[in-house]
C-alpha cells in the first residue's frame, strides 16, 4: 500500500475551533455521557423528575397565554406525543430504558426546518426522489403488464442498487437495511443489495484530511508520520485510511466521515418519516407492518452510526466483554484522537476470512478457528446481549495466533436481558418440540403484535422446524431455515424488529464465511455444543431453570438428553482446545461441572418437587436405573475431581442445612 509521508504535506491553513473540539472529545467520558444501552435507576429517576418539572412549567406557561396560543401549543404537544408512540413501542419491545436518544421525529423535523432555504431544499430533493423512484416503479409495472416481471429480476435488482447509490448515503443505508429484511423485500433483491455493504465510491483524500485536522485540532503531520494515499475501505457513511502515529510508531486505522453528510441524512429522514406517516394506515392494513416504526428504527440506528464517539464506546464495551477471552481480538481505540467525525483505532494485521488457503498457510487449524468464531458470535448474542451487526468478510479477520478479530463497530445491536432469556426459551422450546410456546416467544420478541392469534402459526412453525431438523444435524443450515421463514412472513402478520434483522444477518453472514472456509462446515455442530456447555456450566439462575426444563419432559427425567448435553459440551471444549490461541494461553481444556453438580445437589435437597421427580426417574418402571447413572458418571469422571468436589459439598453443608430448615419452616407456616 502506497503511503504519504506527512513531512512532505503541502496544505492550506485550516481554521480550527479548538474549544469546540475539546467539548466534542469530552463526550467520551462515560461518567458524563449517558450510555445508549440505558442508565441506572437513580439516573433515570432524576431525568424523569426533571422532565416532569419541565412539563409542569410548560403547562403553567400555556395557562398564562391567550386561549388561541394555548390551544395551538396543546395541539402541538399532542402531535409530539402521537408521533413518539412508535419509539415508545420500540423501547417496550427492547426492554430497555433510553432517557436520551439522538433520534426522534421531532428532533429531525426541527433540525431540517430551522435551516435557511429548507422548503426549497426539501421540495427539490422530494422531486428528485419521487422522479427517480417513480420512474423505476413504472418499469416494474410495465414488466408486470407484459408478463416478463420474473425473467428481468436480476437486471431490475442491479438497477435498484445503482439507483440507491445515485440517491446518496441515506438510500445506500436504506438498501443495506433492506438487504436484511425478508419481511419487506424478496430474496433475489436482497442478495443484490448486499453488494452495497462494502462497494461504495470513496470521496477525495484532500477533503478527508481536512476533516481529520478539523476534528483533532492539529496539523496532520504533527500526529501521523505517514498515511496511506488510498482508502483501505469505503462505505456509505465514511472511509478508512492506514496511518502511523508519530509519537509511538504504532500503526492505526483512521475512519473519516463523509463531508456534509449530516444535513443530507436529516433531510432524507424527514422525507422518509413524512411519507411513512402518509402511508402508515395502508401499510398496517395491507402489509401488516407499521411504516412509522420501520422508519424510526432505521433513523435511530443511522444517527447513532453518524456519531463516531458512540462507535468508540461500542469498542470499549466489546473490549470489556472479551477481556478474559484469549480467542477474540478487539482493536483498542485512541480516545484522545477521536471526535464525532473521526475515529482512530488500533490497526489489525490479519487474514481475510475469505481466504482459506492463507489461513492454512499461517498454520491455523480451520476447525478450531471456526469454533472460536461461532462461539464468539453466540457469546455476543446470548451472553452479552451486545453483538456486531455487520460481520461481513471485510470486518472479520483471522490473526496469526488463531484468534478471531473484529473491526467496524458502528453498527451494533443490543438485546435486553429479557430478550436474551426469551431466545434461550425458544431454544429450549425447540428442543422440547413445544411449538405453541415457540409461537408465543415470537410475540414476546416483537415479531407478532400482542393479541395476535398464534394458533394458525403453530403448524407452520412445526413444519419448518421438523423439515429442517428432520434432515439431521449434518444438513441443517440457517439459510434454508431463513428461506422457509421468509415465506411465513408473507402468509402471517409478522414484522421482523430491526435488532433481530441484524441477528439474522449476523448469523447468515457468519455461516456464509464458515462455508467459504470449509464448504462442508455444519454450523449447528458447533452451535449446539456451545449451547450445551452454557446450559451445563453457567451459574445464572435463569439458565439453571432452562436446564431443568430441558432435562424434564412431561414430568419425566430425560437420561439420554443429559448424556447428549454432556457429550456435546465436551465436544465444544475439544473443538476450542485445537485453537493455537488457547494453547499459547495455556487454558485448561476440561469441562468444569463442579458448580453444576453442587447446585444440583443443593436443588435435590431443597426442592421437594425436583427431589420427587429424580427419585421417580431412578425407580421408573419398578427398577433402579443404575445403568443410566453409570453411563453419566463415565462421561464426567475425567472432568470432575471427585475428592475436591466432596470436600466442597461438605464445606457447604451448613449453608444447605440452613436453607433446608428455612424452606421447611416456610412450608409448615404456609400449611397453617
Amino acid at each position: 500500500m502506497e503511503s504519504i509521508h506527512c513531512n512532505s504535506f503541502v496544505k492550506p491553513n485550516f481554521s480550527l475551533n479548538r474549544t469546540l473540539h475539546r467539548r466534542n472529545l469530552s463526550v467520551f467520558d462515560r461518567r458524563d455521557a449517558p450510555s445508549r444501552r440505558g442508565r441506572t435507576f437513580s439516573a433515570v429517576r432524576t431525568s424523569v423528575t426533571a422532565a416532569s418539572t419541565e412539563i409542569s412549567t410548560r403547562n403553567a406557561s400555556i395557562g398564562n397565554r391567550n386561549p388561541k396560543d394555548a390551544a395551538i401549543m396543546t395541539t402541538g404537544m399532542e402531535r409530539v406525543g402521537k408521533s413518539s408512540a412508535a419509539l415508545e413501542q420500540l423501547d417496550i419491545e427492547r426492554g430497555v430504558c433510553i432517557p436520551f436518544r439522538k433520534y426522534s421525529p421531532e428532533t429531525v423535523r426541527s433540525k431540517v426546518l430551522e435551516s435557511r432555504g429548507s422548503v426549497v431544499s426539501l421540495a427539490s430533493r422530494g422531486v428528485e426522489i419521487v422522479w427517480s423512484l417513480g420512474l423505476y416503479w413504472s418499469t416494474l409495472v410495465y414488466d408486470f403488464w407484459v408478463g416478463r416481471d420474473e425473467e428481468v429480476v436480476p437486471f431490475r435488482a442491479r438497477q435498484l442498487r445503482n439507483l440507491l447509490c445515485n440517491l446518496g448515503p441515506s438510500f445506500i443505508k436504506a438498501g443495506q437495511v433492506l438487504a436484511n429484511r425478508p419481511d419487506i423485500i424478496r430474496e433475489d433483491y436482497m442478495n443484490e443489495l448486499c453488494i452495497l455493504q462494502d462497494d461504495v465510491p470513496p470521496f477525495p483524500n484532500e477533503v478527508a484530511f481536512q476533516i481529520i485536522e478539523e476534528e483533532l485540532g492539529q496539523p496532520l503531520e504533527s500526529l501521523f508520520s505517514k498515511i496511506s494515499s488510498e482508502t483501505i475501505a469505503a462505505a456509505s457513511l465514511g472511509q478508512v485510511y492506514r496511518a502511523t502515529l508519530r509519537a509511538t510508531g504504532e500503526d492505526v486505522a483512521i475512519k473519516v466521515q463523509r463531508p456534509q453528510i449530516e444535513p443530507i441524512i436529516y433531510r432524507d429522514l424527514f422525507l422518509f418519516r413524512t411519507l411513512a406517516s402518509f402511508l402508515n394506515g395502508f401499510s398496517l392494513q395491507k402489509l401488516g407492518c407499521n411504516a412509522e416504526l420501520i422508519v424510526d428504527e432505521f433513523g435511530e440506528k443511522l444517527l447513532e452510526e453518524l456519531d463516531y464517539t458512540l462507535e468508540a464506546r461500542n469498542i470499549e464495551d466489546f473490549l470489556e466483554n472479551f477481556k478474559d477471552d484469549p480467542t477474540v481480538k478487539i482493536p483498542g481505540v485512541y480516545k484522545n484522537l477521536c471526535g464525532p467525525r473521526v475515529l482512530v483505532m488500533e490497526w489489525i494485521d490479519g487474514i481475510r476470512c475469505t481466504d482459506p488457503q492463507a489461513i492454512k498457510d499461517a498454520g491455523i487449524d480451520l476447525n478450531g478457528f471456526l469454533t472460536v468464531g461461532v462461539s464468539a458470535a453466540l457469546r455476543q448474542l446470548l451472553e452479552f446481549g451486545l453483538f456486531h451487526g455487520d460481520p461481513h468478510p471485510g470486518n472479520i479477520f483471522a490473526m496469526q495466533d488463531g484468534r478471531i478479530a473484529y473491526v467496524d463497530f458502528g453498527n451494533v445491536a443490543v438485546l435486553s436481558q429479557q430478550n436474551k432469556q426469551i431466545l434461550i426459551d425458544a431454544v429450549v422450546h425447540a428442543v422440547n418440540e413445544d411449538y405453541g410456546e415457540m409461537a408465543n416467544d415470537f410475540t414476546r420478541l416483537g415479531f407478532l403484535a400482542k393479541g395476535t392469534d398464534v394458533s394458525p402459526i403453530v403448524p407452520a412453525l412445526e413444519a419448518i422446524w421438523q423439515n429442517s431438523a428432520g434432515k439431521g444435524l449434518a444438513d441443517f443450515n440457517f439459510r434454508s431455515v431463513t428461506g422457509q421463514f421468509n415465506k411465513l412472513v408473507y402468509d402471517f402478520p409478522i414484522r421482523i424488529p430491526e435488532r433481530f434483522s441484524l441477528v439474522i444477518r449476523s448469523l447468515l453472514t457468519q455461516e456464509g464465511i464458515c462455508f467459504t472456509l470449509k464448504p462442508d462446515f455444519k454450523f449447528l455442530e458447533v452451535a449446539y455444543p456451545y449451547v450445551a456447555k452454557r446450559l451445563l456450566t453457567d451459574p445464572n439462575p435463569a439458565l439453571r431453570e432452562r436446564l431443568i426444563q430441558v432435562l424434564f419432559k412431561d414430568g419425566n427425567f430425560q437420561w439420554k438428553r443429559l448424556e447428549n448435553l454432556i457429550s456435546l459440551a465436551k465436544e465444544n471444549v475439544g473443538q476450542m482446545s485445537s485453537n493455537p490461541a488457547l494453547r499459547v494461553k495455556r487454558v485448561e481444556s476440561k469441562l468444569d461441572l463442579t458448580d453444576t453438580i453442587k447446585d444440583g445437589a443443593r436443588l435435590f435437597l431443597l426442592d421437594e418437587g425436583i427431589r420427587r421427580k429424580l427419585i421417580l426417574a431412578l425407580t421408573e418402571d419398578s427398577k433402579l436405573h443404575v445403568e443410566e447413572l453409570v453411563d453419566v458418571y463415565k462421561l464426567v469422571e475425567e472432568e470432575v475431581d471427585i475428592p475436591t468436589l466432596a470436600m466442597q459439598v461438605v464445606q457447604d453443608l451448613p449453608n444447605v442445612f440452613r436453607d433446608f430448615v428455612l424452606s421447611w419452616s416456610n412450608s409448615v407456616l404456609s400449611d397453617r
